[in-house]
């Protein structure tokens, strides 16, 4: 019985995840390595590339708008992080693209996003082997005023228009985390 419960609530939870996934789109910056140096480069790359999606963004008025405007300009962005990579004195390649990458469960302000696979903007520095960083690009969770990470009005009003009422409850329920036990978790697989 216990399981049969367990079995619907993540079927539930995963179709939740899927169609939150359908109508946002990620960004995601992973470092070369988790050396200090590399954590605080990556952080000056998402800092430019943020600030130059921001405006390239503002007027998307959905993910595959979003989508659009990022693919024509991808060498851009890569041009973008190269050039905060030579300003720090390294030589890291950068790669840029959007696919599907799988996320952890991750909470801006009162907004947790389930965990999942989501289509995102990757910026990958270097060997891509470090610590990564992460936001939601569409709609604007990224760039809401000067500091990642703050939903701001405009961005909460953006989440509502875009998701439906049962996935802005999702997003927004603060018991948005996964449970397992650890003897049941074959069934959820």
């Amino acid at each position: 019985m216990l399981a049969g419960v367990l079995g619907l609530q993540y079927g539930r939870k995963q179709q939740l995840q899927e169609s939150i996934a359908e109508k946002v789109l990620r960004f995601h910056v992973i470092a070369n390595s988790d050396s200090s140096e590399d954590q605080a480069l990556k952080l000056k790359v998402r800092d430019a590339v943020g600030e130059e999606m921001a405006q390239l963004l503002a007027d998307a008025d959905c993910r595959e708008d979003s989508e659009i405007i990022i693919t024509e300009r991808l060498s851009e962005i890569e041009e973008i992080a190269k050039e905060v990579i030579v300003e720090e004195g390294y030589d890291y390649e950068v790669c840029a693209y959007i696919g599907d990458v799988e996320f952890p469960v991750k909470t801006y302000g009162d907004y947790t996003f389930p965990a999942g696979q989501y289509e995102a903007l990757e910026v990958v520095i270097g060997e891509g082997a470090g610590k990564n960083w992460w936001c939601v690009m569409y709609p604007n969770m990224c760039f809401s005023g000067s500091v990642y990470e703050v939903v701001d009005e405009d961005a909460e009003a953006a989440l509502k228009e875009v998701l439906s009422e049962e996935e802005y409850a999702e997003v927004f329920s603060e018991e948005n985390y996964e449970v397992r036990f650890k003897y049941l978790s074959f069934l959820m697989q």
